[in-house]
């Protein structure tokens, strides 16, 4: 038995629509045509699922964290309607950016968090994100990072980006790489 195989997503721009003016509810919260189905497609293949994701809103006090999990319900839900098996875990960095967490990503304590609670090392495993600092993380961690051109990507695509990003247009396609080069 190998290392187990995981891949860690970001949220917002990845998995659903993303806004400057943040996801505050469940109705907010609109998965990207195709994402739900390509998390299933992980799971079908035996990958774990991780979420890590920056959600300031809570610090800045345009949610709660109970909204916060309702959200994450809401994609639990939509996920069960295509398999049984659920995301594995769901980490997320509550705080304002100038609050000096390690936790706000490019920082690496959200994915530390990964490591410790699932038992798994994420070197040479995927991250798929939409922003530099998701990028940036998945490089400090040695992980393979995969730019989507969805949320935040395209404007992320004009920045100067760590030598080893795969580009793909969105999760769905990104999926179809990670299961590609897994055979």
């Amino acid at each position: 038995m190998g290392k187990p195989k995981i891949v860690v997503l970001d949220r917002d721009g990845v998995i659903n629509e993303d806004s400057d003016h943040y996801i505050k509810s469940p109705d907010e919260w609109i998965p990207l045509p195709g994402s739900i189905a390509a998390i299933a497609k992980l799971k079908e293949a035996g990958y774990l699922v991780a979420i890590a994701t920056n959600q300031s809103g809570i610090g800045r006090g345009y949610f709660s964290e109970e909204v916060l999990s309702a959200m994450h319900q809401k994609l639990r839900d939509q996920l069960a309607e295509h398999t049984d098996l659920d995301i594995d875990l769901i980490v997320y960095c509550p705080h304002k950016p100038d609050e000096g967490c390690d936790c706000r990503k490019p920082n690496p304590g959200l994915l530390d968090q990964i490591e410790s609670l699932l038992v798994v090392d994420l070197e040479g495993q995927y991250l798929v994100g939409d922003s530099l600092k998701d990028l940036q993380v998945a490089s400090a961690k040695k992980m393979k990072p995969i730019l989507v051109k969805t949320g935040k990507g395209a404007e992320t695509l004009q920045r100067e980006l760590p030598a080893d990003v795969l580009i793909q247009e969105d999760l769905s396609s990104a999926v179809d790489h990670i299961l590609r080069k897994q055979g």
